[in-house]
């Protein structure tokens, strides 16, 4: 019996939400593909390939030298994620209103993506790591009209309202939801 193969899916955003709650307060620096491997293997799959959605910090028309820093320290890893061939990284932008930032463009590069490669790469099972209800329209598109199994990574801290609440209109899009451990980070660390 042959194990079968996945993709997973990565919003950097929630991510990076989850590494910082893990880690304390401060970010847990992850290796990513052994990150996807551990989290496919929970699903006696093996991942072939990870897809990684970010954008890169906000830069002003003049940047300020903390804007200066976090973006040497965002090209520093994207060069190091962008060696390993396993990994395809999608950027999107991040816009600043005020005194906000919002990511733009990450979200749609995730939805082209599950709309084509699972289907592709000829997978039948993906794994995705987010917690946005606007992937639900296709989720259900993968589920109902390509038969993709839909295996979503969460975390819940099970306080509604609060920054890790999860809305059944995801949870319920997907065939399998899986609640991430302390552990599931942790025993996935840079070296």
């Amino acid at each position: 019996m042959s194990i079968e193969r996945t993709i997973v899916f990565f919003d950097a955003g929630y991510l990076s939400k989850l590494s910082k709650y893990f880690g304390k307060g401060k970010y847990l620096k992850l290796d990513l593909v052994c990150f996807a491997k551990h989290l496919a293997k929970k699903q006696s799959l093996i991942c072939e390939h990870v897809f990684y959605y970010t954008a890169p910090p906000f830069q002003s028309a003049r940047p300020v030298p903390q804007e200066s820093k976090l973006k040497a320290g965002y090209d520093l890893f994207m060069s190091k994620l962008k060696t390993d061939s396993n990994i395809t990284v999608r950027e999107g932008r991040l816009q600043k209103i005020g005194n906000n930032f919002t990511q733009k463009g990450v979200d749609t590069l995730l939805t082209m993506d599950l709309a084509q490669e699972p289907l592709k790469r000829k997978i039948n099972k993906i794994i995705l790591f987010a917690c946005d209800t606007d992937f639900v329209p296709i989720l259900n598109h993968l589920r109902v009209e390509n038969k993709i199994k839909v295996i979503l990574y969460y975390f819940n801290d099970r306080k509604r309202k609060e920054q890790f609440s999860m809305s059944n209109h995801i949870l319920t899009a997907c065939d399998r939801c899986v609640c991430l451990e302390e552990k599931d980070f942790t025993q996935n660390l840079l070296v």
